[in-house]
């Protein structure tokens, strides 16, 4: 496996009709983008595709980009929760600037969650 393309995610994130990120879809990506990458002579990066495709071939499944998503939504409802809990401290403290501060990150890490709970992937 290619260090900076896992196995399981073409170039851009790619979703299917039902909004879901598909293996398939990837594929289709990573094949869009050979093609462009062939019509304009980059041949380091027609490899790096060509092998990022192969990977997904060998190793993507459906299941496993469910499981992957849910455990990033996980991981991001954890960070809501400890802005949550800075900006908790900060109204604690009485402190304007502090408050402020944790409002925009909490701001942040919502909209993070929403657009994972949307299915960008």
């Amino acid at each position: 496996m290619h260090p900076g393309l896992p196995c399981c995610s073409g170039a851009a994130s790619t979703t299917s009709i039902t909004g879901k990120s598909t293996c398939e879809s990837k594929r289709a990506e990573i094949a869009r983008d050979i093609e462009h990458a062939k019509a304009k002579g980059q041949s380091s990066r027609v490899r790096d595709l060509e092998k990022a495709l192969r990977e997904n071939q060998d190793h993507c499944s459906d299941a496993k980009l469910a499981q992957e998503h849910a455990a990033k939504i996980a991981a991001q409802e954890r960070k809501v929760q400890e802005r949550q809990r800075e900006l908790d401290e900060a109204w604690k403290m009485g402190k304007p600037s502090k408050i402020a501060d944790r409002e925009t990150r909490l701001t942040k890490e919502r909209s993070g969650l929403e657009k994972l709970r949307q299915g960008a992937l």
